[in-house]
């Protein structure tokens, strides 16, 4: 991985950490009660308006492109450890990579998955019964 990638991989990591957290939410819900409360200093100008609306669409553009990035990661990581589950337990390996297959394969899969479900619960049933 070039540093460039890693480096903002570590900054994206570094971003959601700090965004998730509530002192992040309190800050934010701060700046905005301060926004609002100098609105009568500026007379509800059309730039007492401008600067919340660019400041928050600013914001809200980059941290699309960096919690995706991060969301990115931990779905690679999590897939990465089922597959790892897959591949060491009694499961069958042609559920490893299905992540890469397109939504049609994936819907039938699902609904073989569901047909065995309902008749290995058949069985049960039938065992629990008797």
């Amino acid at each position: 991985m070039s540093k460039k990638s890693n480096f903002f991989s570590s900054f994206a990591t570094a971003v959601a950490e700090l965004s998730g957290r509530p002192f992040t939410f309190v800050a934010a819900l701060m700046l905005v009660l301060v926004w609002a409360v100098s609105g009568p200093y500026f007379d509800y100008s059309e730039t007492w308006q401008l600067v919340i609306n660019t400041t928050t669409t600013i914001i809200t553009f980059l941290m699309v492109f960096v919690l995706q990035n991060s969301q990115n990661r931990d779905g690679k990581a999590l897939q990465a450890k089922l597959d790892e589950l897959i591949l060491t337990s009694q499961a069958a390996n042609k559920f490893v990579g299905i992540e890469k297959l397109d939504e049609g394969e994936l819907r039938e899969m699902s609904k073989k998955l569901a047909e065995k479900a309902e008749s290995v619960e058949e069985k049960a049933d039938e065992k629990s019964a008797t």
